[in-house]
C-alpha cells in the first residue's frame, strides 16, 4: 500500500477539458497552447544542430550558448545582471523549474504565501514537501494583490511567497507599488519569492511586464521562472529557465541534476541562436493582441462580458447573462449545447467560489476564433 502524499489532487482541469473537447470533438478554447505552426526557421534550426551532432546529454545547466543569451536578454529588459555560468539554468520547462524550487525551499511545516485563482502546480509542490499552501484571494475585477491580507498572513513559518504575472488564469500583472510591498515584507526576513514569469512577452495596451529581479532586494532573494514554450508556441518542447543568485542557484542544481539532469540540446542550441533576433520575442505581444481584440471585438454583442486582461493568451469571460448554473456545470453544458471547451476558474481556488467566470485560451487560428465567437454569439 502507498501512502499518498496528494491525498485530494485529482486530475488537472486541463486535461479534463481537453479530453471532453477531443471526445465530442469540440472546439477547444480551454488548455493553454497554440494550435498553430510555429516558427519555420526555428524548426530548421533544430533541425541543423540535430545534423551538426548536437545530440547528446547537454551539460546539466544548460548549454553555455543559451544561458549566456538568457543572460543578455534579462539584463537588457531588467537592468538585472545574472552570471550565465553560475545564476542560469535551463529546465525541462518552467513546471520543473518551480517543482525544484519550491522543493528546495520548503520542508516539513513552512508555509508559503499562494495568490487565488491560483496555477495549479503550485499548491500540490508545495504539500508535497511537506508545506502548508497559505492561499490569499486577489481582488475582482481587475484582481489586484490585497497586500494588508498579506501582511496579516506571514508568520515566523512562512518561506516563500509566490508571485505570477503575467498571471494565468486572470491576465492581471503587478504593478511598482507591488514590487514596494514585496520589499517592505521581505525584509530582514528568510522568506524568498518564486516568480512564475513565463508569459514575459505577452503584455497588451502599452503596458510593461515587471519582472521581480528589477529591484536589487527582490532579485538577491528570488527565483526568476520563465518558458520558451509561450514564448514562441512550442509548449510541447518543454523547455525553460531559471534565474537566480548563486547561492539559491547552487542549491537549486542539486536537485535539478537528479530530476532531469539534461534538457534536450538540440532544441537549447536552436533557441540559443533564435534569440539573436530580438524581434523574435519582442513582437510576441503584437501577435497576441491582434488575437485578443479579433475575439473580444467579434462577441462584443454577446452576453459575455470579457474582464480585462492585461497580458498572457487567456481572457476571463463573465457568463452571469447566460446561465445560472456554476462554472463547471456551465463548462459542461458549454460542451453539450456550442461545442467549446473552456476551463472554468473555480479549479483555481482552493475553496468554492461562486464566481460565474469561465478562462478562454485565444491562442487559436483566427478560423477556429471566429467560429467559436459565432456559437458564443447564439447564446
Amino acid at each position: 500500500m502507498v501512502e499518498s502524499k496528494l491525498k485530494n489532487i485529482g486530475t488537472s482541469i486541463f486535461a479534463v477539458m481537453t479530453k471532453l473537447a477531443n471526445e465530442k470533438n469540440a472546439l477547444n478554447l480551454s488548455q493553454g497552447f497554440p494550435d498553430f505552426d510555429i516558427s519555420p526557421e526555428l524548426i530548421e534550426l533544430v533541425n541543423h544542430f540535430m545534423k551538426a551532432g548536437k545530440n547528446q546529454y547537454a551539460p546539466m545547466p544548460g548549454v553555455p550558448e543559451l544561458r549566456k543569451m538568457i543572460s543578455d536578454k534579462i539584463k537588457k529588459l531588467y537592468h538585472s545582471k545574472y552570471d550565465y555560468e553560475n545564476e542560469i539554468t535551463v529546465t525541462a520547462g518552467a513546471t520543473q523549474a518551480l517543482y525544484t524550487a519550491i522543493s528546495i525551499l520548503i520542508n516539513q511545516g513552512d508555509e508559503a504565501i499562494i495568490f487565488e485563482p491560483a496555477y495549479d502546480s503550485y499548491a500540490p509542490a508545495v504539500i508535497a514537501n511537506g508545506g502548508k499552501p497559505v492561499f490569499i484571494s486577489l481582488q475582482p475585477p481587475d484582481f489586484s494583490i490585497p497586500w494588508d491580507k498579506v501582511n496579516s498572513a506571514v508568520t515566523e513559518k512562512t518561506k516563500i511567497i509566490i508571485i505570477n504575472s503575467p498571471h494565468n488564469p486572470t491576465g492581471s500583472i503587478i504593478s511598482k507599488n507591488d514590487i514596494k510591498e514585496l520589499e517592505k515584507i521581505i525584509r530582514n526576513k528568510n522568506i524568498f519569492i518564486i516568480s512564475d514569469e513565463v508569459y514575459e512577452h505577452i503584455v497588451f495596451d502599452g503596458e510593461k511586464h515587471i519582472s521581480i529581479c528589477e529591484s536589487e532586494v527582490l532579485r538577491d532573494k528570488s527565483f526568476i521562472i520563465s518558458s520558451f514554450g509561450k514564448t514562441f508556441h512550442t509548449t510541447g518542447w518543454k523547455v525553460g529557465y531559471c534565474a537566480a543568485p548563486k547561492f539559491l542557484t547552487d542549491e537549486f542544481r542539486k536537485l535539478h541534476q537528479f530530476i532531469v539532469f539534461a534538457v534536450n540540446t538540440p532544441v537549447q542550441y536552436a533557441y540559443a541562436e533564435y534569440l539573436k533576433d530580438e524581434k523574435n520575442f519582442l513582437d510576441v505581444q503584437i501577435f497576441y493582441q491582434k488575437k485578443r481584440d479579433y475575439f473580444l471585438e467579434l462577441i462584443r454583442d454577446s452576453k459575455f462580458k470579457p474582464l480585462n486582461s492585461k497580458g498572457t493568451y487567456f481572457q476571463l469571460l463573465d457568463y452571469s447573462e447566460v446561465s445560472d448554473k456554476d462554472d463547471f456545470n456551465f463548462s459542461l453544458e458549454l460542451i453539450d449545447r456550442a461545442g467549446v471547451a473552456v476551463i472554468p476558474l473555480s479549479p483555481f481556488y482552493s475553496q468554492q467560489n461562486l464566481n460565474k467566470l469561465i478562462r478562454i485560451c485565444f491562442a487559436k487560428k483566427d478560423e477556429v476564433l471566429s467560429e467559436a465567437a459565432r456559437r458564443f454569439n447564439k447564446l
